[in-house]
């Protein structure tokens, strides 16, 4: 079974009331569900996740060493300033794919870098919501290529989602 953890970063837990001309009005539970909803539809497994606090991505990112295929991120604020989360997911080396709902290169001059971007296999920035299920389904298709390659298969379908909230 492909197990995929998908980690929101700081002020996330706001999205549908926080600056709606940028990041819309979605919420991050209708963002979860939508993540759900396509997981199953792809028969794998994701486990979402949210936290204002660095120290607690990082531990979670270290803890998909062993239980998870690869991970989706938004490290939000975190994208353009923590080396602690860059450097733990190149230890982790899992695929990652770097999601954020707005341009982050159409925004102030400071969201233009991402320490994230130098060790994740892609980004998706601007897409809004859509970007979490694009990756998504990138990241299962590499997942795939490459299991191809080694001859791993995947199982029968099977969904959990649990959002933990600092």
């Amino acid at each position: 079974m492909v197990r995929i953890l998908v980690l929101h970063g700081p002020n996330l837990n706001l999205l549908g009331t926080r600056e709606q001309s940028i990041y819309g009005t979605t919420t991050l539970d209708e963002i979860d569900a939508a993540i759900a909803q396509t997981a199953e539809s792809l028969n794998i497994e994701v486990d979402t996740r949210q936290s204002n606090v660095e120290g607690e991505l990082v531990t979670w990112i270290q803890e998909a060493r062993t239980g998870y295929h690869g991970i989706i991120i938004n490290p939000a604020a975190y994208t353009h300033t923590s080396v602690a989360i860059r450097d733990a997911l190149a230890a982790v080396a899992l695929p990652t794919v770097e999601v954020h709902l707005s341009n982050i290169y159409q925004r102030e001059e400071f969201r233009h870098h991402s320490y994230i971007a130098g060790v994740a296999m892609a980004q998706l920035s601007g897409f809004g919501p859509t970007g979490y299920l694009l990756a998504l389904q990138g990241l299962l298709e590499h997942l795939l290529e490459q299991g191809a390659k080694t001859g791993a298969a995947t199982s029968k379908p099977v969904r959990r989602t649990r959002r933990r909230n600092a």
